[in-house]
């Protein structure tokens, strides 16, 4: 039976001599404990083999993922159209059904606003415009032995101006003005550029199809329909942007939907009188009875 004396720990001799021979040898220790001590001044070199160099990499990892590409590069705007099916069409179901008391932007967008819908929603009431237009023209003239129709592509182009310039021009001036407003009242809250460009965006998916229904040859369904669009598209702006100015003044917040509505009908109003003119036909007189009056008088009688 081993005694206590040999279960002491014992100095090995080999390495006590190489120690004394060169002191200014490094030693490598193996431990397992996640801090590192500082090195000694003989020059000692430890290995820490914890796990604290793989979550500084994953650390590193979750932040490279985080961090956002500057505006000049793709990646930047690729994050704007990062949209499911299923969102647009939520959002277009928004768009065409405003409840009250529902923002668009605060229950529809969720503080994820895109581009992807409002830019082939402007795209497609482009062309939809653009051909209905046409269609409607050659319609209103059918029958008439005196008209040669004639397409007329620069009516895509007038509408493609028309249409981005005011979904982009327009949000910019309500986004601008009430950025200044909020300046001025120290308002809270307020939406960003992203966010109204998105909503005007939205807001113009309810004329896609009223401009197809206007084909139809009937001026009064034109204006009913016109009616009906205004209605439901300046309902969700109206609701969007009320909340936001209904802390200001009366007379300012007042003002300002107003004029939002204002631009809203001015744009459907001037594509329909300037898509959709209403045909005037000219009546070509086929009575003879003038001509043969006029030379039964210029006939000499002898």
């Amino acid at each position: 039976m081993a005694s206590p004396d040999d279960l002491k720990f014992q100095e090995f001799e080999e390495a006590t001599d190489l120690l004394l021979a060169d002191p200014g040898a490094s030693t490598l220790s193996m431990s397992g404990s996640s801090s590192t001590a500082p090195a000694s001044a003989t020059g000692d070199i430890k290995l820490d083999m914890s796990d604290d160099e793989g979550q500084e990499e994953s650390s590193e990892l979750l932040g490279g993922e985080k961090r956002t590409s500057g505006f000049w590069t793709f990646e930047y705007y690729q994050s704007f159209f990062d949209v499911d099916t299923m969102q647009v069409l939520d959002r277009i179901k928004g768009s065409v059904m405003p409840l009250p008391g529902r923002n668009f932007i605060k229950h529809t967008l969720r503080s994820s606003p895109d581009l992807y819908g409002p830019f082939w929603i402007c795209v497609t009431l482009v062309f939809s415009v653009a051909i209905s237009g046409n269609l409607s023209t050659f319609l209103n003239y059918l029958g008439d032995p005196q008209y040669h129709y004639r397409p007329q592509f620069h009516r895509v182009t007038i509408a493609a101006v028309v249409i981005f310039l005011y979904a982009w021009l327009v949000p910019l001036g309500v986004w601008g003005f009430l950025t200044w407003r909020q300046r001025e009242e120290r308002q809270q809250s307020c939406y960003s550029f992203l966010e109204t460009v998105c909503v005007y965006g939205y807001s113009l998916f309810i004329y896609i199809p009223t401009s197809v229904l206007w084909i139809l040859p009937f001026e009064w369904l034109r204006w009913l329909l016109i009616l009906v669009a205004m209605v439901i598209s300046g309902s969700v702006l109206v609701l969007t942007f009320w909340p936001v100015v209904r802390d200001d003044t009366k007379v300012t917040a007042f003002t300002t939907v107003a004029t939002i509505v204002v631009l809203h009908a001015l744009l459907a109003i001037g594509c329909k009188m300037y898509f959709f003119q209403t045909a005037t036909r000219t009546v070509t007189p086929t009575d003879p009875t003038p001509n043969h009056t006029a030379a039964i008088l210029n006939t000499k009688t002898y």
